[in-house]
């Protein structure tokens, strides 16, 4: 039985990123804005639902550093794991113009961890300040892409069937498919434990593999078919989106209801997800793209990162 829901969440996670994109696609079109757009907004946000659901009930159990780094690991994982395998698939394209927009936010967010490391903690002024950050990138973002329009020709050329849609069919095909791949995440995750436990895997192993990639997969396969759709913009739009989420409403949406603080022995993966933040950027700007071979270094250097953690002992 394990095993056949482990198939089974493969199968969740894989037709539901399949739907979410051709829905968030289509849904663009018909709103009359950039795909790019609606994968750092309905997209990057939806996938993003296990991150805030592991926060407030770790905050509530006052487990603070699961909190943390849940967000912390889940940003590293988006940037190494996710845009990794997708940019294996396919390279991936950027739109400079977008993303000097984006990226300026994605560094705010990035910030805005730091400095609640050296403050200690996260209050309900510092919570409501980052979710109103969050409000104003959405607002933002939306007028400045429905002004520019990016993007348009590469969306009439790739959008033949998705564009029939009505907006609220394409609507529900979108959130359906987020539903689906949490779903599928969850059997995936549950399942998998079960089954290391049967192994004899320890717990501190199962916690730093299978859970802390388990609040990503969704991103991971939103994106990877997305690639495979050669939907760019969707594929980079959700890691970036779910980031910039992460860290702004997240860990603001839980400060509104009770202090978050920050464990100190979490300064070197902030450190981390801030270098990889910095290098994503850079990236971006010099190479315009994330070809195969930065890809292949992405997967290395998380392979790498959860080496590292399984050898010092540290948890996210």
């Amino acid at each position: 039985m394990v095993y056949l829901l482990l198939v089974l969440g493969l199968f969740l996670l894989a037709f539901g990123g399949d739907t979410m994109v051709s829905g968030a696609v289509a849904l663009a079109k018909r709103l009359g804005v950039s795909a790019l757009l609606i994968g750092l907004t309905l997209v990057g946000f939806g996938t993003s639902t296990p991150e805030l659901l592991t926060s407030l009930i770790a905050v509530v159990q006052k487990s603070d550093g699961i909190a943390v780094g849940n967000v912390v690991g889940s940003n590293i994982a988006n940037i190494l794991l996710v845009l990794g395998m997708a940019a294996v698939i396919t390279p991936i394209r950027i739109d400079l113009t977008a993303f000097k927009r984006d990226g300026f936010f994605l560094v705010l967010s990035s910030l805005a961890l730091i400095i609640s490391v050296l403050w200690g903690k996260i209050t309900f002024l510092m919570g409501f300040i980052l979710v109103g950050l969050l409000f104003y990138y959405v607002y933002y973002s939306y007028k400045s892409d429905k002004k520019q329009q990016i993007q348009e020709k590469e969306l009439e050329k790739n959008i033949l069937t998705e564009k029939k849609l009505s907006i609220w069919l394409a609507l529900i095909k979108a959130i359906g498919g987020i539903a689906l791949t949490m779903l599928g995440a969850k059997l995936l995750v549950d399942n998998s434990i079960i089954l290391a436990k049967s192994w004899g895997v320890s717990e501190a192993v199962i916690g730093l593999t299978i859970v802390a990639v388990g609040t990503s997969l969704p991103e991971l396969a939103t994106s990877v078919m997305a690639a495979i759709r050669r939907q760019n913009d969707v594929a980079f739009g959700n890691v970036v989106g779910s980031n910039i989420y992460n860290a702004l409403f997240i860990l603001g949406f839980t400060a509104l209801f009770m202090t978050v603080r920050v464990p100190m022995n979490m300064t070197k993966d902030i450190v981390l997800m801030s270098i990889v933040t910095v290098v994503l950027i850079g990236i971006a700007f010099w190479k315009k793209q994330i070809s195969r071979p930065i890809g292949c270094l992405f997967l290395t250097a998380y392979a790498f990162y959860t080496a590292y953690l399984f050898l010092s002992g540290s948890s996210l």
